[in-house]
């Protein structure tokens, strides 16, 4: 199994809390994409859910290109 079927295979799988980044498709052009990157809160039959810094992105699973585990982010630097 490789690219979208193993990405929500992938992101099934992971504990919800888990950071990730998911690219995918944007409606109405299958030849442009975004990626959401933060914390999976959410997956269910047709979507997940990403908590990203800007808030909570809502994709459909019919729409995942790609799917990873990422580190959690750099502590913030000393002032």
């Amino acid at each position: 199994m490789s690219g979208p079927a193993a990405a929500v295979a992938l992101l099934r799988s992971l504990p919800l809390g888990t950071r990730v980044v998911v690219r995918f498709r944007l409606h109405g052009d299958a030849h442009k994409a975004s990626d959401a990157l933060g914390d999976l809160v959410g997956v269910d039959a047709d979507a997940c859910v990403v908590r990203t810094r800007a808030g909570d992105v809502t994709v459909a699973l019919a729409d995942v290109l790609l799917a990873k585990r990422v580190p959690p982010p750099p502590a913030p630097r000393p002032r």
